[in-house]
């Protein structure tokens, strides 16, 4: 059984994005575009309209960062 994601786990969030598009470039990704991959996982649980531009930002740079160490 997965654990449900949420805004606040973004961490989490990265590493489901990752296995979802392992070829993606992640500077291409816009905002919006990261916002329906990520309401679109299959475990994720919040309110899609919790989501704001800080949160996306921090998820996409959190996902440069796991994949340019």
């Amino acid at each position: 059984m997965s654990n449900k994601l949420y805004w606040d786990s973004s961490y989490e969030i990265v590493l489901r994005l990752m296995e979802a598009f392992p070829q993606v470039d992640v500077e291409t990704i816009g905002i919006e575009q990261l916002y329906r991959w990520v309401i679109a996982l299959p475990d994720f649980a919040d309110e899609p309209e919790l989501a704001n531009e800080s949160i996306l930002n921090d998820i996409l740079r959190e996902w440069y960062e796991e994949v340019n160490p």
